[in-house]
C-alpha cells in the first residue's frame, strides 16, 4: 500500500544531474561491450571510495555519450518519460557547464535541447552546473554572460566540495539573482557544517544541494532554519557516497524537525540506479518515515517549485487529500 501512496503523490525533483541521469539502458543499447547489462556500481549495495572514485566512474560513463546537444534530447525524452511514468510532475535538472567547452555547444542550445525533451504535464527548469573552480578559469567570460540566458533557470555551484569557493562566486550568484534566477550550491555533503553557512552567509542561497551534514553544527540548522534554507536531500546517494551509513541513519528527519525545509530527489540515478519513488520507499521502509512526513516532503518540493500560484494549490491540495489531512 505504501508504494501506491507514493506513486499517487504529485511529486517535484529538485537536485537532478543530466549528466549523472543518463538513463544506462541507453549506454547498453549503444555500446554493449562497454556498458555491460549490471555493473558492480550500479548495485544498490556498492559503495564509492570517495568522491573523486564516483567522479571517475560517472564522467567515463556519461562523457562519451554527451557529444552533442541531440543527444542531451535523446537522454532527457527517455529521463523525463520516467519522471511521468512516478507521477512527477516538476523537474529541476543541471547541466554541467564545463561541458560547452568540451563539445563545443553553447550552452543556451543544450538548455533548449533539454527544454524541448520535456513531454506535457512536465514542468522542467534547466540550470547550469559549474566546479568551484570554474570562475577563475576559461569558463569565467561564459558565466559573466549567465544571467542574460533567456531559459536558464539559473546557476548551482557543484563538484568536489573540499575545493575552495572563489571569492568573485558571490557577485556572480548576486547578478545571476538579480535577473530573476535562482542561486544553488552543493554544501554540507564532503564537506561539513561550515560550507552550509558558507552557502547561505557568502553565496546569499537559499537553495543548498545536499545540506546533511548541517548536523554537525546545531547554530548552522537554526541559520538554515531562520534564513528559510531548502535543503534537497538525496537519501540514497548520501548512502552509496557514504556521507550517511544508512537510510535509517540518514539525519533527515532532524533537518525536517528542526525547521528546515527538505526536499527529496535522486541526485545521479545513472551511478545509483535509483529512481524517485525508490527515495522515498527506502525513507518508508528503512527510515519509518510515515505518510504524513512522506506528504510533506511532497509538498516542500512544491513550496520551492517554479510555478504559478494556482499549481501549487492545486497539487497542495491533491497531496493533502492523499494524505487524510495528516500533517
Amino acid at each position: 500500500m505504501i508504494r501506491e501512496f507514493i506513486q499517487a503523490l504529485p511529486k517535484t525533483e529538485t537536485h537532478l544531474h543530466v549528466e549523472g541521469a543518463l538513463p544506462y539502458e541507453l549506454l547498453e543499447a549503444w555500446r554493449p561491450a562497454d556498458y555491460p547489462a549490471s555493473p558492480p556500481f550500479r548495485e544498490r549495495s556498492y559503495r564509492y571510495k570517495s568522491f573523486p572514485d564516483f567522479e571517475k566512474i560517472l564522467l567515463d560513463a556519461a562523457l562519451p555519450w554527451f557529444t552533442n546537444a541531440d543527444r542531451y534530447h535523446e537522454a532527457c525524452k527517455v529521463m523525463f518519460a520516467k519522471h511521468v511514468a512516478q507521477n512527477v510532475r516538476y523537474v529541476e535538472t543541471s547541466f554541467h557547464l564545463p561541458v560547452t567547452k568540451f563539445i563545443n555547444v553553447p550552452g543556451p542550445e543544450i538548455i533548449a535541447a533539454i527544454r524541448a525533451a520535456a513531454p506535457a504535464g512536465l514542468e522542467v527548469r534547466v540550470f547550469a552546473g559549474m566546479l568551484r573552480s570554474d570562475l577563475t578559469g576559461d569558463l569565467r567570460p561564459t558565466i559573466n554572460h549567465l544571467h542574460e540566458w533567456e531559459h536558464l533557470a539559473g546557476v548551482d555551484l557543484h563538484g568536489f566540495e573540499q575545493m575552495p569557493t572563489a571569492i568573485e562566486t558571490a557577485e556572480v550568484w548576486a547578478r545571476v539573482r538579480a535577473a530573476g534566477k535562482v542561486t544553488k550550491c552543493h554544501a554540507g555533503e564532503f564537506d561539513g557544517a561550515a560550507r552550509v553557512r558558507e552557502a547561505i552567509e557568502l553565496l546569499g542561497v537559499k537553495r543548498v544541494q545536499h545540506g546533511v551534514r548541517a548536523v554537525e553544527d546545531p547554530a548552522v540548522v537554526r541559520l538554515a532554519a531562520d534564513r528559510g534554507v531548502t535543503f534537497d536531500v538525496c537519501p540514497i546517494s548520501n548512502v552509496g557516497l557514504k556521507v550517511v551509513p544508512s537510510i535509517r541513519d540518514h539525519p533527515l528527519r532532524r533537518l525536517m524537525k528542526a525547521g528546515i525545509r527538505c526536499t527529496v530527489s535522486t541526485d545521479d540515478p545513472l551511478c545509483f540506479a535509483n529512481s524517485l519513488n525508490e527515495e522515498y520507499t527506502a525513507l518508508a521502509l528503512e527510515g519509518n518515515f510515515t505518510r504524513a512526513e512522506l506528504a510533506q516532503l511532497a509538498r516542500n518540493g512544491w513550496d520551492v517549485a517554479d510555478v504559478p500560484a494556482g499549481t501549487r494549490r492545486a497539487m497542495v491540495a491533491e497531496i493533502d487529500r492523499l494524505a487524510g489531512g495528516e500533517r
